[in-house]
This record gives C-alpha cells, structure tokens and sequence, in this order.
C-alpha cells in the first residue's frame, strides 16, 4: 500500500507520541500514569458493576470520590447481589447496551464470558499504559490464575480471598485442656490442628472438657458457602473432579463420602443448629468467645482483632471479645480454597473502554489497592506482595503481622474454585446435594446423585468440549495440590 507524504507524516507522529507515552508510563507509577491519562474524560461517568453490600462502600465512599476529585470522572456504582452478576453481566452484553463499562468478575465466571465474548481483552491497554511490570508483583497465585484465558489478560486480580484456620491461643493453649487431650488421644494437641482428623480430635476434646464453653469449634453450613468448603476438603483428601479420560464425575468417591462424613462428626461437637448457620452466625459465635476454632475468609481475622468495627458500616459485626488471643494459619490439609474473589475487568459492549480501563489501572494499582485492602468496611482482602509485607499494615494491630503472614501462604498454597463450561450448574447440583445432607439424607446416595447431576450437565454441554475446558483449567499451577 502507498502513502501519501502527509500521511506517512501523521502515522510516524502518532509513533513518536505512543512510544513517548509509554516511556512516560514506565517512568511514572501505574497509579500516576492512569491519572493523567484519564483526564483526558474528565466530566464523563463510568459505570461499574460492584457486589452489593459492604463491598460496594470502596468505590461508593472512597475510590470512586477520589477518582472523580483527581480525574474529574464520576463513577456510577451498580450494586449487584453476587448470585446475579454473573446473569446480569451476560444479558447486558447480549443485549448490546453499553450500560457496564467495568465490571467486577468472580475468576471461575472468566472463561465463560470470554467466550460468550463479554470480557475485553486488555493486553493492549496494559502495554500502552505500562501496567505490565508492575502486575508482575501480585501474588502468583492470583497472577498465573486469575487473570487470563487463553494467555490473553481479561481481569486484574483484585481480591485475596482465600480460606484460613483461626483458632483461639488461650484455649488450645490451656494446661488443662492439653492434659485432657493427651488423657484422650495420647498425642500432644497440635497448635493449629493441620489434618482434619487433628481438628475433630481437639474439638471434641475441648467441648467436652468445657462442657461447651467455649465449644471446640463451629462453622458457616449453609450450602453456598459449603460448596466451596466441598472443594477445598475434597482436594486435600486426595480427590480428582472428573476422570480426565471419560470426564465421568469421580465426586461420590471416597474423598467425597470422607469429606460429608467428616462435617456430620464434626457438627456433633460443634453447637446445636450449626447446620443452619451462615457467614454473620459463625463471626457472631468465634468473636463472642463461644468457640474456639472456625475456617472462613480474611476478614474474621481483622475483626477479631477489633480492626476497624467501630466503623458504623461494620456496626452488626460483634464487639470482639477475643482481640489477642487469635491465631492465624493454614486451614487443615494445608490448601486453602481461593473462595470467589474478583477481578476487574471492562466490558466488551462498553462504549467508554478506555476510561473504564484506566479507572481499573488506577484502582489494582500497587499505590491505591494497598489504601482499599486496609479499608475496614469494604472486604478487599491482600493480593499483592507489597501488601504482606507493608509496614502501614503490619502496624494495624498487635497479631497483624502472624496474620498477613497466613495470607501470604495462602497466596502460595491456596487451590482454585472450579472453572468449566456452565460451572454454576455444577456448583448448584452440589449446593443442593449440601442442603440434602443437613436435612439427614445419606452421604453416599447423595453424592451418587451430584455425580450423576454433573455426567447429566457434561453430556448437554458437550463431552469433548468439557475435557478441553477441564484440562485447560486442571493444568494450571493450583487447580489441585502439589
């Protein structure tokens, strides 16, 4: 093709300009560099889809003023329930609206909307704002796993939310009780429990020995939450999702059965109605010193401590009766769950990518995200290695250092949610195979019947289709313990 002197003119300015910009970009913080690019919009609005709830105060209270009062862009906030977004986020990109520019993406969702091509591909965006160093120092875990389909970036991880053991030191640490427990068990008891058979064990001994003050230990039941609890103890007991082979589902083998009988013992030596607890239930029951053990996500570690719950947003969660007497560590079998978490990504059918994208820079960056991820009320939990090892944060409370130190080896030793073609069917047959478990049915029949469940929802999808996806998914670093 010929070109016009004018126009071979105008092409090598406009190269000159995007070479300068990237050097510019290099030279300055991520942070800065999406700043002074965005102010190119300013009086413009974005539209972000965030979680409804505590979640959505980050960019309704703090980033989203901040990005306005630095940019002159207004962020519109579209709280979404997480049981809907990832309904809401396809239907909009079907119907072609342009009403999301960033969105909020639960990890396991990405492969799914990337193919129904609702997701932008942002290599572009990150080599022309020179994004791609600085990614490099979000934990690996979420870097090599959450942030890209295909080797092509969709999202930024966002969230470390990541499943840890927290127990209390003054009770697994008490004389008597440890007396009890090499009487009973003829070990010495291990402070943390690290297999599951430790944990029951030192469970029953201390409710038995407190008569049930405090319990051994308790935890959330309900069948969303459990889902995940499913995976993780599934995984550490040895036990695969499919046969690579047929892509037969292998969950009503004997890590499953190991897995449901397990829970059944345990809530024995945990208090009565456990089975109906959720996530406020159990925070309510560890913080108020009514049991001694529980698993669940970061944020019972800050509040334990009494970080930040004189916050008026965080006014339902308990006053702390426990505030230094919390341990932090790995969950039993060493390999948390990476439960949900998020990433940030842009919307294909978004008529304003490129604001929406340096909004998302802006907000993952290493400056900005470690200022959210100490936000007491927003539930951003650490990703980046800068934030394990921030001074400011290590500062937050006495035991704040054990505590981002667990985080850290979560980020090392955490194992990924299930990712395939149409997961939330998979996920829904298991959560109502959970609920039937509560209500007394038997564990083999039920795990029989989620087996069956997910061969059914293969075969509709196709079975070559669903090894592809599964392989894709079960070669990545933490899809299954090392």
């Amino acid at each position: 093709m010929l070109l016009r002197r004018r126009d071979f003119h105008a092409l090598a300015m406009g190269a000159s300009a995007t070479a300068l910009l990237s050097r510019r970009a290099l030279a300055a913080s991520a942070a800065a560099t999406a700043v002074e690019a965005a102010k190119q919009y300013s009086g413009e609005e974005i539209t972000i889809v965030w979680e409804a709830g505590l979640q959505s105060l980050d960019p309704l209270n703090f980033s989203g003023p901040k990005w306005k009062e630095a940019t002159g862009i207004s962020v519109k906030v579209i709280e979404v329930a997480t049981a809907e977004m990832f309904t809401k986020i396809l239907q909009e990109h079907r119907a072609g609206s342009g009403a999301y520019d960033a969105l909020n993406v639960i990890p396991a969702w990405m492969p799914d909307l990337v193919r129904a091509g609702a997701l932008e591909p942002l290599d572009p965006f990150v080599d022309k704002y020179g994004y791609r160093e600085e990614l490099q120092e979000i934990a690996p875990v979420y870097r090599d796993n959450q942030m890209t389909v295909g080797g092509t970036i969709y999202g930024f991880p966002d969230d470390g939310d990541v499943f840890v053991l927290y127990y209390r030191t003054d009770v697994l640490g008490d004389p008597a009780i440890q007396a009890a427990f090499k009487a009973a068990k003829g070990y010495d008891l291990p402070v943390p429990p690290t297999t599951w058979e430790q944990f029951y064990d030192v469970a029953s001994v201390i409710t038995e020995t407190t008569g049930g003050k405090p319990f051994g230990a308790g935890q959330f039941r309900e069948a969303p939450y459990m889902q995940f609890m499913f995976q993780e103890r599934f995984r550490n007991e040895g036990g695969r999702f499919f046969d690579p082979q047929t892509m037969k589902a292998t969950v009503n083998g004997p890590a499953g059965l190991k897995t449901f009988q397990g829970w059944l013992a345990e809530n024995k030596v945990m208090p009565k109605g456990v089975e109906t607890w959720g996530f406020v239930e159990n925070l309510a029951a560890f913080l108020q010193g009514d049991t001694a053990m529980t698993v669940s996500w970061p944020p019972y570690g800050r509040w334990a401590a009494g970080y930040g719950t004189d916050e008026a947003a965080l006014a339902w969660v308990p006053r702390s009766q426990i505030a230094g007497k919390v341990g932090y560590a790995m969950p039993p079998g060493g390999h948390p769950q990476l439960a949900a978490g998020f990433s940030l990504c842009v919307s294909s059918s978004s008529k304003k990518k490129e604001a929406a994208y340096l909004f998302i820079q802006w907000l993952n960056s290493q400056e900005v995200s470690l200022q959210r991820v100490q936000l007491p009320f927003a539930l951003r939990d650490p990703f980046r290695d800068s934030h394990f090892a921030s001074e400011e944060y290590r500062n937050r409370w006495p035991e704040a250092p054990q505590y981002l130190a667990a985080l850290q080896a979560g980020a090392v030793n955490g194992l990924l949610d299930l990712s395939l073609i149409q997961t939330d069917r998979y996920e829904e047959a298991l959560r109502q195979g959970i609920s039937k478990l509560w209500a007394g049915g038997d564990p083999q029949g039920i795990l029989d019947e989620i087996a069956a469940q997910w061969d059914s929802i293969t075969e509709r999808i196709g079975v070559d289709k669903q090894r592809a996806a599964y392989e894709e998914w079960a070669s990545k670093p933490n899809a299954y313990p090392a």
